[in-house]
């Protein structure tokens, strides 16, 4: 007799380091072998529905066939080339179709690998444009607290100072960091929608930190301002009034620093708008793309800029050239695959779909705010956030390391639902081919494990 081979289970925790995983005392990771629209499979038969898009990626699902087809497709051409001196179809069809969909102005794309190399991109690109045009003490940036913007070196030090960028502190360089937008817990103790958004401006007292006081203060020493429009992810799923980021343009251009926008999270649709710029009308200078941009198949960056952003780096100065480059850089597999996703949102309503997702999650996620641990509920396009308190008057919460947030992963694993809370701050983001049937599954599955969470 055969002896019984190891379960992927086995093999895996003993060679593999998972992200964001505990490792004494992880649970087994869930061995998945197939996906199928919204769902996935594991090898003991097990299905579960993506509630977060395998990390806000697979945004057409899984196993979708125009982008397999694409993919298989561009395998039997050319698998990758140099993209230093070479070009191919794909990249070019790329750049094109998102200079198409991208805000007005947004006419340059710099390729690289995923979301932190986007940013890395952005912020380099930044500081190399102030030096190329004669004004190199431009060096600084202002973000946002709560922000996340990535793991590498600069992406971190762009980030809120957090657990996830504490180890790393020697590593990192200063930034300046502006209030946030956050609502349900206003930086400054006002109420919407009378607030007149004073968190972005110049009236409020230099202490409190606004946008408007740090730029008043320090703009000729800024490169520029980067922020995550309309949805911070990672630091909290914070929703923001369409307003600021209308003033974040504005102040911006007023004291002539460059404005970048991290859309790794909100591009392509997942806010409710193509890009989430568009709630407001704006244009970046500099705008980061990752995630969604591939329909979750492959990674893939792309940071793209304004015409005269890119014009500071024309020269037959060899020095103002930008010297970055990936292996990877524009992997035709890659950017294939992209184009059939950007097609796909042409002929097949997929924004449709996630003007439709948004109004079952507001309805269905509404009645929750009846429950004693819900602090607060919010939905953005196709994005539903529930922040869980322990106290409702004081919103008290244990924030990323309360174990509440493992607890639930757990709960909603046994009943066949695959979402990854921060800590206390719980969310649903499902590929937009959700039906009304599945959400109103998930949002009911969320609603028994927090009636009896304790």
């Amino acid at each position: 007799m055969q002896p019984n081979p190891e379960t992927l289970a086995s093999r895996d925790a003993r060679v593999v380091w998972h992200p964001y995983t505990q490792m004494l005392t992880r649970p087994a990771p869930l061995p998945i072998v197939r996906g199928e629209g919204v769902y996935l499979y594991t090898d003991d038969g097990r299905r579960f529905l993506d509630g977060f898009s395998s990390w806000w990626v697979t945004i057409h699902g899984h196993a979708h066939p125009r982008l397999n087809a694409a993919l298989a497709a561009q395998a039997q051409q050319l698998e990758h080339v140099v993209f230093a001196g070479c070009t191919h179809a794909p990249a070019v069809e790329l750049a094109e179709r998102l200079v198409a969909a991208l805000p007005p102005g947004l006419s340059r794309v710099f390729y690289s690998d995923n979301g932190s190399t986007a940013v890395e991109v952005a912020m380099k690109l930044a500081c190399q444009y102030w030096r190329n045009r004669g004004e190199p003490r431009r060096r600084r940036f202002v973000t946002l607290h709560h922000a996340y913007h990535g793991d590498t070196v600069g992406a971190m030090s762009a980030s809120e100072d957090s657990l996830f960028t504490q180890p790393f502190a020697p590593m990192l360089f200063d930034v300046s960091r502006a209030v946030a937008p956050y609502c349900y817990r206003c930086p400054l103790g006002r109420e919407r929608p009378t607030c007149g958004i004073a968190c972005l401006g110049e009236a409020a007292p230099a202490e409190h930190g606004t946008l408007g006081a740090l730029l008043a203060q320090q703009g000729g020493l800024i490169a520029g301002v980067m922020v995550e429009p309309m949805l911070q992810g990672a630091g909290g799923m914070i929703v923001w009034p369409a307003e600021f980021l209308a003033g974040v343009r504005r102040l911006c251009d007023q004291h002539g620093v460059l404005m970048i926008a991290d859309e790794v999270l909100t591009g392509f649709g997942r806010t409710g708008r193509m890009f989430a710029c568009e709630h407001a009308a704006v244009t970046p200078d500099i705008i980061c793309l990752s995630k969604g941009i591939t329909g979750g198949y492959l990674p893939l960056g792309a940071t793209v800029v304004t015409e005269p952003v890119f014009a500071a780096f024309l020269s037959e100065d060899r020095s103002k050239t930008f010297f970055h480059g990936h292996s990877f850089t524009a992997n035709p597999l890659a950017c294939a695959v992209a184009v059939e996703s950007l097609r796909m949102f042409a002929d097949s309503q997929v924004m449709e779909k996630v003007a439709d997702l948004e109004g079952w999650l507001m309805r269905g996620l509404a009645p929750l705010r009846a429950l004693p641990l819900v602090g607060d509920v919010r939905v953005i396009g196709g994005v539903g956030i529930v922040e869980l308190v322990s106290d409702r008057a004081t919103k008290s919460a244990g924030g990323y390391l309360d174990d509440v947030g493992p607890r639930l992963t757990q709960l909603f694993q046994q009943r066949g639902l695959l979402l990854r809370p921060l800590g206390n701050v719980l969310y649903v983001m499902p590929p937009y081919v959700i039906t009304e049937a599945e959400t109103a599954w998930m949002i009911e599955q969320v609603h028994d494990v927090l009636s009896t969470f304790g």
